[in-house]
């Protein structure tokens, strides 16, 4: 076994142990004055209350990143389902990032809706400098002019598809846009492709997480030949449908605003909610720990946050900077004062973003406006994968798709789409 794989087993035996200062120990210097092992035990116990804790461990994998930098997947298994640990490991045997992840699965495969002969692509640079990001854009094929959309994924170190598990919900879309007629363009995240340096950072906001590179996405899209340059648009699934309404606030150009089970409710409460719901979901002591932690989390947001608050005392190990710009940011009202039309779409199974927390919220703000559209999806759980039953973490790990009506009512309002709600 090689060394880096020896380390990133350790790790995950002291994580399943409760070590997490020893954990911590092996930061890198960025990563350590980023993140403190009680930040790492809240988010490790978050990311695996869906699943319980863990019982045993799988043969790790690796592969380098760099000269200097490897990857290591650790297969978990748990009381109740399957994680992948994934770490990288530098030179000296520090950690440089770690996080978790769906088990490992087989590729994914394309929906039925997309036909890879109706379409190109090619890869792009988003935003410049040091920390610019590498996209895909998906063009039809033929003159055009084609509408096009920028993608924007949900919260967390997304890369441009989106890929969670077997699935690539983002790439459905891209795909199945491109198949009818969009041009469209997805980036991978800034936290997907300078974890460290973003880790590393105090300052880091939701809007510098999405905003540079979205406008820069914007334009690079408008400057394709055989695209509409004033029928560019922005479509975010989940945060990434929250920010959308300040992308379009910033770059006066777009066209108009998708908007895929966008939170509106606050985020820090938010987040107590879905602890609280997969809790009940799989009582026991494990999920009581995690729920009693971000409480104590959200409630520091929610009265206590100042710039200084430490991360440790902030869920998910966010900076105060973060949480104050979400605190001060109301997607509803500024979607409100944008004069362009918006699509909102729900999924009636979404346990994630509901329609009784956030869909109330933006039809409560946006009631009376022709040029707004709000579609729910009622078999569609927060992936807009359709199903029966109540929705949980574990369908998530199914191979499956975007439903088929969400990609066509989109790029129908992308063209020519008339207001409507139902």
């Amino acid at each position: 076994m090689q060394t880096a794989e020896k380390i990133a087993v350790s790790v995950v035996e002291w994580a399943r142990d409760g070590r997490f200062k020893e954990i911590a120990a092996l930061f890198t210097p960025p990563l350590r004055a980023a993140l403190t092992a009680e930040a790492l035990q809240a988010a490790w116990l978050a990311g695996t209350a869906g699943t319980g804790p863990v019982t045993d461990l799988g043969e790790p994998s690796s592969e380098p990143l760099r000269p200097d930098l490897i990857r290591v997947s650790v297969p978990l298994v748990c009381e109740r389902g399957q994680l992948t640990a994934v770490m990288s490991v530098d030179s000296a045997g520090l950690l440089n990032g770690l996080r978790l992840a769906p088990p490992a699965c087989e590729p994914w495969a394309a929906p039925s809706y997309a036909d890879p002969d109706a379409f190109e692509e090619h890869d792009v640079t988003v935003g410049s400098g040091a920390l610019a990001v590498a996209g895909t854009l998906t063009v039809p094929r033929g003159d055009g002019p084609w509408p096009g959309v920028v993608l924007l994924s949900g919260g967390g170190p997304f890369d441009r598809d989106a890929t969670s598990g077997p699935n690539k919900p983002l790439k459905d879309l891209a795909w199945g846009l491109a198949s009818r007629g969009v041009a469209v363009l997805r980036h991978d995240k800034v936290t997907f492709t300078h974890a460290a340096e973003v880790a590393a950072a105090d300052d880091f906001t939701m809007t510098r997480e999405y905003v540079p590179y979205a406008v820069a996405a914007v334009r690079l899209l408008q400057e394709e030949p055989c695209v509409d340059s004033g029928r560019v648009f922005v479509a975010g699934h989940s945060m990434g449908g929250k920010v959308a309404p300040r992308v379009a606030e910033r770059e006066p150009s777009v066209s108009g605003v998708v908007i895929l089970a966008g939170d509106a409710a606050p985020m820090h409460r938010a987040a107590v909610r879905v602890v609280g719901h997969l809790a009940a979901l799989a009582p026991g002591p494990h999920s009581e720990a995690a729920l009693a932690e971000i409480t104590r989390q959200a409630a520091t947001v929610e009265t206590a946050l100042v710039p200084g608050t430490p991360r440790e005392e902030l869920p998910f190990g966010l900076p105060a900077s973060y949480w104050l710009d979400l605190r001060s940011y109301d997607p509803v009202a500024t979607a409100a004062a944008l004069d362009k039309p918006l699509l909102i779409l729900q999924g009636g199974r979404d346990y994630q973003v509901t329609v009784e927390h956030d869909l109330s919220l933006w039809r409560k703000g946006l009631a009376g406006r022709p040029d707004v559209t709000i579609q729910v999806y009622e078999a569609d759980d927060h992936l807009f994968f359709p199903g029966t039953g109540p929705s949980t973490p574990d369908a998530y790990l199914a191979p499956q798709h975007v439903d088929a009506a969400v990609i066509t009512d989109v790029a129908a309002w992308l063209d020519c789409g008339l207001p409507r709600e139902s």
